[in-house]
Parts: structure tokens; C-alpha cells; sequence
């Protein structure tokens, strides 16, 4: 289900409460097979913690000059994509993955940074400094620290695919914007939605705690 909401704004981060988001997806998959690593132990202690509340945990926020800087640069950064690709960007707004679905009852959450109107597609923007850029143009593909909120975008969101776009305004034009499409990947899916069940009974057992 699709929400036509502001991202950073009050009204999303409530919506975000409680749930599993596509941006820790990374977090959950650390350590696949084994058991889960301190970063995925303690945000399932932090989902828990705002599930009983049903308020925001905002003390583990995060706030830097490089995420700043993403925020600042992203439109400038979405324009350049609508021109190169002669498409129309719309706001990415916040997907759920309804009732009942794959066992996690809505508890699923996800914000693609824009929606590709003309084909069902989605965007994945970073904003990034000319180091990072170069790496991206030298190696090609997507960054791998990304692939799995990106699998998310796709299948909680239902679209076609996720374009991956790194932006560096100080590079030069022509070089300014690297974009990778990337497609449903049905084996990540199906290991992600695994690793997801376990990580929810993980959230249950310290509700449970937090409850008696």
C-alpha cells in the first residue's frame, strides 16, 4: 500500500514507528546464516521499545554534514535524472506491506527517494562527495552496502525496478550523475523475507520483556 506522504517530515517518521524499514534491511541481512549481529540486536530492542509506546525512539538519530548534505542536494540530484532520463519524478511517499502479507502483518516499512510516473519504476538517490563518485564510475554497479534496501524498494513497492543514482555536483558535466537499474532479484526476496521472520520473533520476545 502506497502513502502519498512527505519523507523527513512528522507525519512519515509516525508512520515509520514500529516498523521494519527498508533502509535496515542491510543491518538485518549482516551475518546471514548466523546468529544476529549487536547493530540488528539493538535495532529490534528500539522497534520494540516503540511498538509498546507507539512514540518514536529518537535517541539513536543520526545527523551528520554527509547526510545533510544528501537531503540538501537530492532535487538538484532528481531534476538532473528527469532531464538525462526524460522521465517525470514524483514524490516516493512511504510503502507498507499491507495485512497479513508474508507473515509480518504491516510491520514492514519503505521510502524510495522517488517514483518513476511514466513505468512503475523507482529511484535510490546519494548524494555524494567526489571520492565516493569515482569509485562509483571506476567499479560500476550499485553500491553492495545499498542491494538489499534496493530489493526492498522493488518488492514492497511493487515497481518494476530501482534506479541506483550516485550525484557529485563537483564533478564534471556528463559525470555529475551515475545511474545503475537494478531488477527484482526473487532468490534475495525470498532469503530476505527468512531473515526478516526471524528478526520479527527477535522484536516479539522483547516486547514480551517490555510487557512483564
Amino acid at each position: 500500500m502506497w502513502i502519498d506522504v512527505k519523507q523527513n517530515t512528522d507525519e512519515w517518521f509516525g508512520m515509520r514507528v514500529g516498523k521494519i524499514t527498508s533502509s535496515k534491511f542491510s543491518t538485518i541481512m549482516a551475518n546471514e546464516g548466523k546468529a544476529f549481529g549487536n547493530p540488528a540486536v539493538e535495532y529490534a530492542e528500539k522497534l520494540a521499545l516503540e511498538r509498546v509506546t507507539g512514540k518514536r525512539d529518537e535517541s539513536a538519530s543520526l545527523s551528520s554534514k554527509y547526510l545533510d548534505r544528501g537531503h540538501e542536494l537530492e532535487p538538484d540530484a532528481l531534476k538532473l535524472y528527469e532531464f538525462e532520463q526524460l522521465c517525470t519524478v514524483t514524490n516516493g511517499g512511504f510503502n507498507t506491506n499491507g495485512e497479513n502479507i508474508n507473515g509480518l502483518d504491516g510491520n514492514l516499512g519503505d521510502s524510495p527517494d522517488g517514483v518513476v510516473l511514466e513505468d512503475n519504476g523507482s529511484v535510490e538517490v546519494k548524494s555524494v562527495i567526489p571520492k565516493t563518485h569515482w569509485k562509483r564510475l571506476k567499479k560500476g554497479g550499485i553500491d553492495t552496502s545499498y542491494k538489499w534496501q534496493i530489493q526492498g524498494h522493488i518488492w514492497l513497492g511493487n515497481y518494476d525496478y530501482c534506479d541506483f543514482v550516485s550525484y557529485c555536483p563537483e564533478m564534471p558535466d556528463g559525470k555529475r550523475l551515475f545511474v545503475e537499474r537494478v531488477l527484482l532479484d526473487v532468490d534475495m526476496i525470498t532469503r530476505l523475507n527468512k531473515r526478516i521472520i526471524q528478526f520479527e520473533l527477535m522484536i516479539e520476545k522483547n516486547i514480551e520483556i517490555l510487557k512483564s
